[in-house]
């Protein structure tokens, strides 16, 4: 008999297979995901509700040479305005109050069930950050993918690979004024988690029953002050020989910053299968632009003194672009 698997609501089978002679089982998290650059950013909040205008420079006024008795001509500045959007992304667990009064622990019962709803969002987030696209979810916000996405920008650079096997290095150089996460105004946490308590809810044909509600929240959009704090490395080939992670490129990307040599706020993102690539090249003495240390008694891979960061929302199977 083939399994299936409920996504919807927890069951009788799913509390069974959480507990053993009344104690509960630990939970081997397989599904969670290393995500730093959610850890990263800087989260600043929004000058308007759910939305951020901000102004970029677009032209520097140059100067005049003078002359004599010739007079100096007027000039200035330009910018344009620039307004992103914050996405708001929400889910309600809601578990049968039958279920949770017969648990051992009913506490760590909804508690590991809440752990899996937050990651699962979590998740949903890191993806949005890289390949969210308002033309196809226009209540949520633009990607990193999504903006640079053509190889004829100052900032998206390839290295050869074609089909949809390929994958993307991401250089960001994180700061106020730079690149950072969004937050709706006057909200005050990121992440809410607001537990609902006993409420009726109902089942697939529409009959009622009790139980435990809990609602979930995060907020989440992206401001890139300047393009040059953001550079993406792309159609990198994720096997075989040629077309792969070329340690030119990312110092070619490097140099692009706006302060070239000074690592600051800047984080190279790169998913498990570049890490792995990075790490072998960096256990090699012979290569320089490799450093590995411990930060905090944790081993951290830097090019060139800028932290390599693993971040599992970035695919392996983008497909390559022009």
């Amino acid at each position: 008999m083939a399994e299936k698997d409920i996504i919807n609501q927890l069951t009788l089978l799913e509390l069974a297979k959480r507990s053993n002679d009344g104690n509960f089982l630990e939970i081997a998290e397989v599904l969670n995901q290393t995500n730093d650059v959610l850890q990263d950013a800087p989260w600043l909040e929004c000058n308007q509700t759910t939305s951020h205008v901000g102004t970029r420079r677009t032209h520097l006024p140059t100067g005049t040479w003078k002359q004599i008795n010739v007079g100096i001509p007027k000039s200035a500045s330009a910018t344009r305005q620039v307004t992103e959007p914050v996405g708001v992304l929400q889910d309600y667990s809601i578990v049968d109050k039958t279920l949770v009064d017969i648990a051992s622990d009913p506490v760590k019962f909804r508690s590991d069930e809440d752990i899996a709803h937050v990651e699962g969002m979590s998740q949903t987030i890191a993806s949005g950050i890289f390949y969210g696209s308002i033309a196809t979810t226009p209540e949520a916000f633009n990607g990193f993918a999504t903006r640079y996405n053509a190889l004829s920008m100052s900032n998206v650079w390839g290295t050869g690979g074609t089909g949809s096997d390929t994958t993307s290095l991401w250089i960001i150089d994180w700061g106020p004024r730079r690149v950072h996460f969004l937050y709706p105004k006057g909200q005050t946490k990121i992440v809410k988690t607001e537990d609902l308590g006993v409420r009726p809810a109902y089942d697939a044909s529409n009959n009622p029953f009790e139980a435990y509600w809990t609602h979930f929240t995060i907020s989440c959009g992206i401001f890139v002050h300047d393009d040059r704090c953001v550079q993406r490395i792309a159609n990198i080939e994720t096997s075989g020989t040629s077309n792969t992670l070329d340690d030119d490129s990312i110092i070619t990307a490097l140099n692009q910053l706006p302060n070239p040599g000074q690592v600051g706020g800047a984080k190279i993102y790169v998913n498990r299968t570049l890490k792995t690539q990075m790490e072998i090249l960096a256990k090699d003495k012979s290569n320089v632009n490799y450093t590995s240390d411990n930060a905090f008694g944790e081993p951290v891979t830097r090019f060139r003194g800028v932290p390599v960061r693993l971040c599992e929302a970035i695919l392996d199977t983008e497909t390559a672009i022009s």
